[in-house]
């Protein structure tokens, strides 16, 4: 948590004359989202108005929030986000660690004035000018309650907030079920879940919000699933020609690589797939235990996150990214 003196600076930051923006990271999922929206609902409820800027857009299932419309999208709205972020004051960096993270808000973050705030779970955090790192919290939703509470205003988690921020730290999570997931977790969620959070209806608006097109991907996916490394690991995988012909649609593949690391035995799951526009393959790693993805990703895939959960990329063809992968997984131990 931020020391008792920056919480004192960040306070006197927090006025509503100043200009107050939050980002979140390229491709956001449902911990970048829940914990934008959380804190721009709290920050409202102290009557400071924020904007909140993501660099591309997000997924249907999370389009439900509280005032998730009022997103400024920055590849659609580029002008608008680099006025908004020149002209902040203070720009809370939220569930990322570093301006590469943000896509092509990253220059315009790099070069601004403004107070910059970093409240993020990945590890190795770049500088700025407060930072909230911990990368033993499962979400960076929690994070964000972790600093209402520091700031002692939990009695400003309204519904709005509650919502938002127990949809980011269910999703990172995977529904609660990864080794991440602490006693405080429960606890935050049973006083967010006081504080109006319905568990059974963000269940429901999140996650059976599936598309026709995702499930004939997800059919196809596990049609011809592939387990390696004596059983250890699974490899999924997609080609761009095939998420063409069945109307693949934003967040569509989210979770996929989940299922891989549900087979009895396997340690690690690793999915692969062509980008639908640029000409390089996406990977997302999972693991449990000990596993390290991060390393492993940021090794051979340019990538990282958390020990469990990663990404990286390839400029490789699809097949041969897969193979490099098996290369690799020679290389270590699991």
């Amino acid at each position: 948590m931020f020391t008792p003196a920056e919480l004192l600076d960040i306070n006197t930051l927090l006025t509503p004359e100043n200009k107050i923006i939050i980002l979140t990271h390229y491709n956001p999922d449902g911990d970048a989202i829940g914990s934008s929206l959380g804190l721009k609902h709290y920050l409202g409820a102290k009557g400071i108005p924020t904007d909140v800027i993501v660099p591309n857009d997000f997924p249907k299932f999370l389009k439900w929030m509280p005032e998730s419309k009022k997103v400024i999208i920055g590849e659609y709205k580029r002008k608008h986000a680099f006025d908004l972020i020149s002209g902040a004051d203070v720009i809370f960096c939220l569930d990322f660690n570093s301006p590469s993270r943000i896509g092509l808000l990253g220059e315009w973050l790099s070069k601004s004035k403004a107070k910059k705030i970093l409240i993020d779970h990945h590890q190795q955090p770049e500088n700025f000018d407060f930072v909230y790192s911990d990368t033993v919290i499962p979400a960076t939703s929690q994070m964000i309650y972790h600093f209402i509470e520091a700031m002692e205003d939990e009695k400003l988690v309204n519904q709005d907030v509650a919502e938002c921020l127990y949809t980011g730290i269910m999703t990172d999570t995977g529904g609660f079920r990864f080794r991440s997931t602490s006693a405080t977790t429960h606890r935050i969620i049973a006083h967010l879940i006081e504080k109006g959070a319905d568990p059974s209806v963000i269940t429901s608006n999140t996650w059976d919000t599936n598309t026709v097109s995702r499930l004939h991907l997800l059919a196809l996916v596990l049609g011809r699933i592939e387990v390696v490394n004596d059983g250890k690991v699974a490899v999924l995988s997609l080609t761009r020609n095939e998420l063409k012909e069945f109307g693949f649609q934003k967040g569509d593949t989210e979770g996929f690589v989940n299922y891989g690391l549900s087979i009895a035995g396997v340690k690690m799951a690793a999915f692969f797939m062509e980008d639908l526009y640029d000409d390089f393959i996406k990977i997302s790693f999972r693991s449990k235990d000990d596993v390290d993805v991060n390393q492993f990703s940021r090794k051979y895939f340019s990538g990282g996150g958390h020990i469990n959960a990663a990404g990286g990329k390839s400029d490789e063809s699809l097949q041969d990214t897969i193979e490099t992968f098996k290369k690799r997984l020679e290389q270590e131990e699991l």
